[in-house]
């Protein structure tokens, strides 16, 4: 498995929305990634509540460890689903994307905000 790449998705749920909303949204997001051609998909590392947070307020975070092919395509793909996650919901999720302590994070940015800096992240992680 020389030619792996292994991605953290750390995905924080708006928190205006229902804890089980943001539970069910972060499963419906791990399912996705699993149904591509990747090598496997686990639960990450636990994830500190950010600070700030409420200790009465049960703050719901996703941390999703993926490994797949560094050639071939898998990881544009990988980006895509992410990015229509995102597109889809009208909840302000955040979402952190690392590879090799080089982290993305796409937490409030608008659309055409999002495009530009995945394609960047991209180019940066796949030489095209």
């Amino acid at each position: 498995m020389d030619d792996v790449m292994e991605v953290l998705l750390v995905v924080e749920p708006d928190p205006e929305v229902e804890p089980e909303a943001g539970e069910r949204a972060t499963r419906r997001l791990k399912s996705e990634i699993a149904d591509l051609d990747v090598e496997w998909v686990r639960p990450g590392p636990s994830i500190p509540a950010p600070n700030g947070a409420k200790a009465a307020d049960p703050v719901t975070l996703g941390a999703i460890v993926v490994a797949l092919s560094a050639s071939g395509g898998v990881f544009t793909t990988l980006i895509e689903t992410v990015r229509d996650w995102l597109g889809r919901s009208s909840a302000r999720h955040r979402v952190s994307l690392t590879i090799d302590g080089d982290t993305i994070d796409l937490e409030r940015a608008s659309e055409a905000e999002r495009r530009d800096l995945l394609d960047v992240y991209i180019r940066r992680h796949t030489g095209i």
